[in-house]
């Protein structure tokens, strides 16, 4: 369902067990960015009716998400503040071929991997961690990013074929999964 070819690493887990605050602060961003990347898409392709009603959709629970993930920082005493971008969203945007409609293909199957790997630490999370507060919030997170990247992926075949949207995930899960390999010593939703 998720068109993940690896799972996550004990190493990414023992970074959330050293470093929750700054883990829970790009969770935060990362939602803040989700929301960026869809009203960007629908910007992109305004004569979309579909993808752009899917897009309203997104924008306003990435928002949502936002706000709620800020509230658990609060209550925590955690400040939210700027972190260092990890190097995972960069690679993986870098993959995007630059002309249409290949463009679009892999915008929404880039956007699409991002929810499907937010989805796979969610889960993560939730089965890792003691804190009932934080087990309960990521998994009523789990379903709305599971949704996300099925949304991402169907709107991907608006612009190329089944056939071809399936071979092109196939090939940036693979990218994907190398990148999410390699990880970064920050500590990331997505290292």
């Amino acid at each position: 369902m998720l068109h993940l070819q690896s799972e996550s690493t004990q190493r990414w887990l023992a970074q959330v067990d050293a470093h929750l605050d700054e883990i829970l602060i790009d969770h935060a961003h990362c939602e803040r960015k989700a929301a960026t990347v869809a009203l960007s898409l629908m910007n992109a392709y305004t004569e979309d009716r579909a993808l752009c009603t899917e897009m309203t959709r997104i924008v306003l629970e990435e928002l949502e998400h936002f706000q709620m993930v800020l509230e658990l920082l609060d209550a925590r005493g955690i400040r939210f503040r700027r972190l260092q971008s990890g190097p995972y969203g960069r690679q993986l945007n870098a993959l995007v071929r630059s002309q249409e409609p290949h463009r679009a293909v892999d915008r929404l199957l880039v956007a699409g991997l991002i929810e499907a790997r937010s989805c796979e630490r969610f889960d993560l999370l939730r089965r890792h961690l003691d804190d009932p507060v934080l087990v309960e919030f990521y998994g009523g997170l789990f379903e709305s990013e599971a949704r996300h990247h099925t949304t991402y992926v169907r709107l991907a075949e608006h612009f190329a074929s089944r056939a071809e949207v399936r071979e092109r995930l196939e090939q940036l899960s693979s990218e994907e999964t190398a990148i999410i390999a390699a990880g970064s010593p920050l500590p990331r939703m997505h290292s």
